[in-house]
This record gives C-alpha cells, structure tokens and sequence, in this order.
C-alpha cells in the first residue's frame, strides 16, 4: 500500500513541477517564449503583430521590423482572465478587450532597438515586441 501511495505522490509531484515550468496548459509557459517569426507578417504595406490573450500573451517576445507602419492583432477566444484587461503604457494603451473577437491596435513607428511592452491590468502576464 505504501508502494502505491507513494507512487501517486510521485506522479503528482512531477506534474506539479512541469505546470510550473512550462506554465500550465493555456500555451503561455516556455515553449512560446521566443516568437519564430510565424506571428508576424505583411499586409498592404501595414505590418500585423498577432498576439493571443488566454491565461497569458502568447508568444511573449516578437521581433518586428522597425520603420514600417505596425498593428497589434491581438486574439482573444474565451478570454476572462486578467490577460483581457490590456495595457501598453509606452503609447497610453488601456482597454478591456472582448471575450472574444479581434482588437487591432495601431502602433506609432518605432526605431530599430525600440521595444513595446504590454501588460495585463495586474502586471502578471506580459508581452514585448522589439523592433530591429
């Protein structure tokens, strides 16, 4: 009994450990750290930025191409966390975005080595575009 008693706490304590390393399951934990480039692209002429907002920002880091007009996509799909209350302090950016839906928030044009941060309203979940 002990042998299985201790090998459901074994089980626990791992995944305990990996919730804390990886961030849980809402896609916000290491692995989605670094943008690979795939969450930014091109469309006539504007540069899009797309963000998700659930339990987090996901990717956390983006690179963008500095001197071009620049949106923030930013995504929600069931969002009611603090992740939905979005701030972007360098521009006087506070908004609540909908639960769901679309938000495109339009950045002024950043030099190279110029970096946007974004913030939920508690400071607990973060993001940052930096512009090279």
């Amino acid at each position: 009994m002990k042998t299985i008693l201790g090998g459901i706490l074994s089980g626990f304590a791992f995944v305990g450990l990996m919730i804390l390393l990886f961030g849980g399951v809402g896609g916000s934990g290491l692995s989605s750290m670094d943008g690979d480039g795939k969450n930014v692209s091109v469309e006539n002429g504007v540069q899009i930025v797309e963000i998700s907002a659930k339990g987090g920002y996901s990717p956390r880091k983006s690179v963008a191409k500095a001197g071009m007009p620049t949106t923030l996509r930013i995504n929600t799909k069931g969002t009611f966390d603090c992740s939905a209350s979005l701030v972007i302090p360098s521009i006087n950016y506070q908004e609540n975005l909908p639960m769901s839906g679309i938000t495109d928030v339009k950045l002024p044009l950043q030099t190279a080595g110029e970096t946007i941060q974004g913030f939920c309203s508690m400071g607990m979940y973060s993001f940052e575009v930096d512009f090279e």
